[in-house]
C-alpha cells in the first residue's frame, strides 16, 4: 500500500484542489444533496450522539425508541440511567452513552436555567456556536459541526467524518498524522467564507460518498476514482500496479 503524503506546500494550491475535487465530486455523485434531517439541534445532538461508531439504521432505531419511550428531553435526562440504556440498545455501547447523554442534557438545562432547545445558537457566529458547544463535556469538533449544518439551523459548519478524513489525505489536503479532530479547522479553512449551508453540505456528503463509494479504505478504486489526477496516493497505487 502507497504511504500518504505531506499536502500541497501552499494554502492556494490546496484550497484549489480541494475546489476542483469538489466540482468533479459533486458531479459524480448528483448534487445538490438533499438534506437527510428536519430536527431542531438539542435532538439533533443526542441523535450524533447515539450515532457515534455505530451503523446509521442502528442508531435511528435507538433514536426512535429513545423518543417513544421518553417523549421530552427533560424526561430522558431525569429517567433511571438504566432505563434510557434500555431504550438505545440497539446502538453499540449503550452502557456508556445512556449516562453520557444524560450529563449532556443535565449540562445544557443548566446552562440555560431550564428547559433549552439550542435554537439560540442561530444568533452565533460560526465559531461562537461551535465553541459553546464543544465547551460541553464530550462534544468534539465533528459533533458541534454535525449538529449545526444537520439540524434545522442549517448554520455552515463542516463535520469531517472517517471518510471525509480518508479522501482528504490521501489527497494530500492535510498531512498523515492529522486526526479527525484537528481536520476541521484545516479542512474548514480551505472553504470559501461565504459558501452558505447547502453548499458545505455538498462539500461534506460529496467526500463522504467518495469514501463510501470508490476511495474505500483497503482496496480503493483507484482505476475508476474521478480525481485521481489529483491524488498522489492513488497515481503511486495505479504505478505500482502497473
Amino acid at each position: 500500500m502507497p504511504s500518504l503524503r505531506a499536502p500541497d506546500t501552499t494554502f492556494d494550491s490546496r484550497q484549489q484542489k480541494a475546489l476542483l475535487v469538489h466540482d468533479r465530486l459533486c458531479a459524480e455523485y448528483g448534487a445538490p444533496f438533499p438534506f437527510f434531517s428536519t430536527k431542531d439541534p438539542l435532538s439533533e445532538l443526542v441523535s450524533v450522539l447515539l450515532s457515534h461508531r455505530t451503523r446509521n439504521q442502528d442508531s435511528h432505531r435507538a433514536y426512535q425508541q429513545l423518543v417513544a419511550r421518553f417523549p421530552t428531553w427533560e424526561q430522558v435526562r431525569d429517567a433511571p440511567t438504566e432505563e434510557v440504556q434500555e431504550a438505545i440498545s440497539p446502538c453499540t455501547w449503550p452502557e456508556q452513552k445512556a449516562p453520557r447523554i444524560q450529563a449532556v442534557l443535565r449540562e445544557i438545562s443548566e446552562r440555560c436555567g431550564g428547559p433549552c432547545d439550542l435554537t439560540f445558537l442561530a444568533e452565533k457566529s460560526v465559531p461562537e456556536a461551535r465553541a459553546w458547544l464543544e465547551s460541553i463535556s464530550g462534544v468534539g469538533p465533528k459533533t458541534s459541526a454535525a449538529v449545526l449544518l444537520f439540524s434545522k439551523l442549517r448554520i455552515a459548519a463542516m463535520p469531517v467524518d472517517s471518510h471525509h478524513h480518508r479522501v482528504a489525505q490521501r489527497l494530500g489536503l492535510i498531512g498523515p498524522k492529522v486526526g479527525e479532530g484537528a481536520a476541521h479547522a484545516l479542512l474548514a479553512a480551505l472553504l470559501p467564507p461565504d459558501w452558505d449551508a447547502q453548499q458545505v453540505y455538498d462539500h461534506h456528503e460529496a467526500y463522504m460518498y467518495h469514501g463510501q463509494k470508490c476511495c474505500y479504505f483497503h482496496t480503493p478504486a483507484c482505476g475508476r476514482c474521478v480525481v485521481l489526477d489529483q491524488c498522489p496516493f492513488g497515481q503511486e497505487r495505479v504505478s505500482v500496479k502497473v
